[in-house]
Formats: structure tokens, C-alpha cells, sequence
């Protein structure tokens, strides 16, 4: 490995438990082993020397490549071109139920001339802090950490040269020749020769179960192969057997470079379950959808120290994420500290009781009613809300600079009690509702008295400032007002004004210690859609119709985008996000329907 790739160069693939990082050079960078936030076998992408990789590069002359998933898939295919040959990379993870083998399969082809390859598979295990062992064993080479971390075992139609603590050798095929190579965990069956039959077979298997997933799709509007790969990503990101989705695949990737802002995105934010819910049921994949309220609903059991819900959590559900710096790896570009864990955890953030019935709301309108215990929990939750609504919180931007009263937060307290009043007239829960509808009431009236600013005509921050930010273009679109109030409109033309730059949205105007944190960031891209939607609801759809095709072309070569776009168009952040492309398939459906002329569907 030589230095770092700029983050927009990686595809993802995964198969429902955990996800790797593939470069447009062929490397495999970054890989969490057995989960989405266990930890790393592969992490060159924060640290090329130490971290660990698994390459195999073509050694043409004058080599360009190209990256691309097979259509309807998240099967990756990196292609090396040249005048002297052309060699393609074929890269997937099997789908298994729960209790499969977790690999990563490499198919290696040549399509014309005679290439030269070279390998290279060095994994560190547990985020490069312990060594292994490296010997034959078998049909394979198996790598045997020290400290209890799982093995793993790298099997080829090859025969396999090992080179210190790795695999490292030079290979050659010719036109219409092709090598396999797979890395798994070890087990007995990981030692056996490789049957190339038995992995066509698992290749066809895996794009067979992509396709079908997404043909499941009900979107046919404008933009269809955009909105479809978020989808796929969605889908990549969800752990099949708990349900959870995580906002991002990776930890630390920073939003400036060599600045501190490196956080640990693996794991499922509460937040993010309403966006999901409003995503999956537009599409149609209901099943998705119903699986992860199933997970939401099994956080109701179990309280945290801030309140009955808590922020994020892992993605069996468990609450504890802490947070400690990695000091051995170099971070992506010197960007440092290395973060694992997220002290987000132990945040109170109160729009998360928004969110929370917002999706509870959408899964018992558009799906399976709540039992009686979940409506007496929910009830429970929203009598401890009535009591702390009005609490100052770290609010949606997990700001380390001191607890405010924002906007957002009580918004979203407003949200919660409004959700679960719309509930029980729909579904003819038990009551009383009366004190539901007095704390919604009187959230609405602080709103409007505390958060309005008259002089400069504008809904602000947090109670007392004198600046917004990107959080409140969520108003229209939870229907907390009319996107076309005056006072609505006038909102949005001061955020246009003071947190745009054409496509470009920043979540809050820097400054100093507002945040606790040193440094700036980019735009952050999940907000880009929030504003383009804000204005196709406002009924700027022209507008908002040249912002949205003009964001589309800062998806990096594949359809991603990570959480953060720099003033170059650059990725920064955590790659990819789920909240961008949750909020891409907000705003596509909404201004596909505006577009053609139908009624928007308000499925809030």
C-alpha cells in the first residue's frame, strides 16, 4: 500500500452482517469482522502501512480502471484497462442465513492479452493492536490471531505463497483464464480446495437475491436508478437478523482533513428510524420496514440514564458504545484521533422521542397495529416527555459545547405527543388523550413565542440565538407548519441566505466552542436534500428540480455519497450514509410526484 485514496474511490459490498470497503484500485481497505462495529480485519483506508489490506492489482502499463456495480446489484466489478489487456476484479459476500460462513469472494478474470497481477492479503486484526500467526493449513492459509480474535483463512485456485505474516506473490492469466480467491473465517470446510462450480453457483445466488430484492421497488418516477441504488445501500447497511441499520460502515473518516471531527458511524441511531420507516414504506419494502419497528419496539424495555430511549445503540440492541481514541493508527490523511465507540450514547437528545413515535405512527398506519403493552409503554415514555420536554438537551448535531434549548429538539417533542394523538383516534386506543393534547399544545405555543425571531423574521436555532440552522428545514416535512406560512417562507429564504451555497448546505453556522470542537466541516449532504425537498414543498419545484439533478453529480462514481461534501465536491465524513441516501429517496419521490403532477402522497 502506498497512501490514501480520496474517500469517493471505494464501493461497499457486505452481506447483511458486516460490509467491506473495495478501492477503484482493487483493494480491499477496510472490513469488520463479524459485525458491522466488531473490529477491523482490514483498515488501510485509516492507515495504509499499519492497518491492513487485502489488494490484488493488475500490473498493466499505462493502467486505467473503471468501478461499477452489476446492475441491480451490490456486486462490485473493478476493471483494469489497458492497451496490453483488459482484467476485471469481481467482488461479493455471499448471502447466508443466520449461522453462515462470513467470506468475501474475489473473482479474477482476463478478458483479453496476458496480465500480470499482484497479490498482497495482510490482515491486523482488532484495529492493528494484535498480532498473528500465519501457516498452511490445508488448501489454505490461515491467519491465527493471539488473542482470541476470530482466524481467518485465505483460499485460492491458486497455490498461495506466504510472505512474513501475510500472502504475497505474483500471478499470471490469460485471456478467458480465472482465479478465486476467498477470505473467511476459518472452519474446516475454509481448508478445502475451492470449487469453482460451487462459486459460480454462490455468485449467482447472491446477484439472484439482490435482484429480487429490489424488484420489489413500487418507485417508477424520474431518477429510478439513483433512488434504487440508495435503496440497495439501505438494504446493504441493515443487519438481517436484528433488523437494525447503521448510519455508516465506518468509523473515523474525518470531516475536515486533519482536523478532529472523526467519529465511529457503526451502529444504529434512533433517530435515523423514522427516516427509514418513511423510506422503505415509500418503496414498498414493507417487510424492512416491519423488521426494523420490530427492533424499535424492543428498545422500549430497557431505559437509559438519560430517559426511557437513548440515542444510538449497538446493532443487537445493546446500550453501551464507549468511546476511546485508537493511538497506534495514523487516521485517513493524519486526520486524528482515531475514534471507536461514539460518546453520543450517553447524550440526551430529545428530539429522539419525536423520531421514535413518528415511526411507531407510520408502522401501525401503514402496517400491524401496537398491542396493548407497547401502546401502555408508549404512554409511559410520553407521561416522562410531558415531564422534560422542556429540558435544554445536546440536541441533533451532538454538539460537546454545553446543553441549549433548540429549536429542533422541542420541535420534535412536539412531534412525539402530536404522532401519538393521530395514533389513538386511528387505531381506537385507550386514553385519556387529554394530557397528551395540553403538552402538545403548549410545546406548539413555545415554539411560536421563544424560537420566532420578529426582527429578524426567522424560526432560530436554539431559544435566544440569533442564527439558524439546517435542522429546521424539517418543519414542513414533519407538519409542524404549513410550508407555505408566511413565516415558514420567510424561514427558509434566511436559510437559503445564511447556509447555502448552491447545492451546498452546512447543518449551522461555525463558531467558536458553539460545538465544543476545534475545526470546521463541509456541507453536510443529508441536509442538501432536506432543503430540496423543503423547496419542491414550498412549491419552488423548478428549483428545487435543477438543485436536485445537480446534487445527483456529487455521487461518487457508483451512486454513494458519504456525510459530507467539502468545498472541492470532495467527500468527507464517514462513507457511505445512510441518512443522505434515506433523505435522497425522500426528496426524489416527492418531486417525482410534484413533477408529474399527482397529489403527493403524505404518508405523515
Amino acid at each position: 500500500m502506498n497512501d490514501f485514496l480520496p474517500i469517493e474511490n471505494y464501493g461497499v459490498i457486505g452481506d447483511l452482517r458486516t460490509t467491506a470497503l473495495v478501492s477503484t484500485t482493487g483493494s480491499i481497505d477496510f472490513f469488520c469482522f463479524p459485525h458491522f462495529d466488531s473490529p477491523t480485519s482490514f483498515a488501510a483506508l485509516l492507515d495504509p502501512q499499519k492497518g491492513g489490506y487485502f489488494c490484488i492489482q493488475a500490473n498493466l502499463e499505462h493502467n486505467g480502471t473503471k468501478q461499477l456495480y452489476l446492475p441491480e446489484t451490490n456486486i462490485l466489478l473493478t476493471r483494469f484497462l489497458s492497451s496490453a489487456g483488459i482484467a476485471e476484479i469481481t467482488d461479493f459476500m455471499p448471502i447466508y442465513e443466520k449461522g453462515g460462513r462470513g467470506r468475501i469472494v474475489r473473482r479474477v478474470a482476463v478478458i483479453h492479452g496476458n496480465v500480470e497481477f499482484t497479490l498482497q492479503c495482510r490482515p491486523r486484526f482488532d484495529y492493528a493492536r494484535a498480532s498473528h500467526v500465519t501457516k498452511y493449513d490445508g488448501s489454505a492459509v490461515v491467519f491465527r490471531p493471539e488473542d482470541g480474535h476470530p482466524p481467518f483463512a485465505l483460499q485460492s485456485t491458486l497455490k498461495l505463497e506466504i510472505d512474513g505474516d501475510g500472502v504475497q506473490q505474483v500471478f499470471q492469466l490469460e485471456a478467458g483464464e480465472i482465479a478465486w480467491f476467498v477470505y473467511s473465517e476459518d472452519c474446516p470446510q475454509a481448508r478445502e480446495p475451492l470449487v469453482p462450480e460451487d462459486l459460480d453457483k454462490d455468485f449467482t445466488n447472491t446477484s439472484d437475491f439482490w435482484r429480487k430484492w429490489i424488484s420489489q421497488s413500487n418507485y417508477k418516477g424520474r431518477w429510478r436508478e439513483m433512488v434504487n441504488r440508495s435503496a440497495l445501500l439501505l438494504k446493504l447497511l441493515t443487519d438481517r437478523e436484528y433488523g437494525s441499520i447503521v448510519a455508516a460502515p465506518t468509523m473515523a473518516l474525518p470531516e475536515q482533513i486533519g482536523g478532529n471531527r472523526n467519529w465511529d458511524y457503526r451502529y444504529t441511531w434512533l433517530r435515523d428510524s423514522s427516516f427509514t420507516l418513511y423510506a422503505m414504506m415509500r418503496l414498498g419494502f414493507f417487510e424492512e420496514a416491519a423488521h426494523f419497528q420490530h427492533w424499535i419496539h424492543a428498545r422500549l424495555n430497557y431505559d437509559s440514564p438519560q430517559g426511557p430511549l437513548q440515542v444510538l445503540y449497538r446493532v443487537d440492541g445493546s446500550q453501551e458504545t464507549p468511546e476511546i481514541n485508537l493511538d497506534n493508527l495514523r487516521g485517513y490523511m493524519d486526520s486524528r484521533p482515531v475514534r471507536v465507540g461514539n460518546a453520543a450514547w450517553t447524550q440526551l437528545q430529545l428530539d429522539i422521542y419525536g423520531e421514535f413515535l413518528d415511526s411507531v405512527y407510520l408502522a401501525a398506519k401503514y402496517g400491524d397495529g401496537l398491542s396493548i403493552d407497547e401502546w401502555e409503554n408508549i404512554k409511559r415514555i410520553l407521561r416522562w416527555l410531558s415531564d422534560n420536554w422542556n429540558q435544554p438537551d445536546d440536541g441533533i448535531w451532538e454538539v460537546r459545547g454545553g446543553r441549549r434549548d433548540f429549536l429542533h429538539s422541542r420541535m420534535m417533542c412536539w412531534v412525539a405527543f402530536d404522532r401519538a394523538i393521530r395514533l389513538g383516534g386511528k387505531r381506537s386506543l385507550p386514553g385519556p388523550f387529554d394530557w397528551m393534547e395540553k403538552a402538545r399544545d403548549t410545546i406548539a405555543d413555545d415554539i411560536h413565542s421563544n424560537f420566532w425571531d420578529e426582527e429578524l423574521q426567522t424560526f432560530v436555532q436554539y431559544k435566544g440565538a440569533k442564527v439558524v440552522d439546517a435542522a429546521i428545514l424539517l418543519m414542513p416535512l414533519m407538519r409542524f407548519i404549513s410550508p407555505s406560512d408566511p413565516k415558514w417562507l420567510s424561514t427558509l429564504a434566511r436559510i437559503e441566505q445564511e447556509l447555502t451555497v448552491d447545492t451546498f448546505v452546512y447543518r449551522y453556522k461555525y463558531v467558536e466552542g458553539f460545538d465544543g470542537l476545534e475545526g470546521d466541516e463541509g456541507s453536510f449532504t443529508a441536509c442538501c436534500f432536506w432543503f430540496i425537498e423543503a423547496l419542491a414543498r414550498s412549491h419552488q419545484t423548478a428549483k428545487a428540480r435543477l438543485l436536485f439533478e445537480k446534487m445527483l453529480g456529487y455521487a461518487n462514481h457508483l451512486g454513494l455519497y458519504s456525510e459530507e461534501l467539502g468545498a472541492s465536491g470532495q467527500h468527507l465524513g464517514n462513507f457511505p450514509q445512510a441518512l443522505t441516501h434515506l433523505a435522497l429517496i425522500s426528496a426524489a419521490t416527492y418531486l417525482d410526484r410534484e413533477l408529474s403532477g399527482a397529489e403527493p402522497k403524505e404518508w405523515r
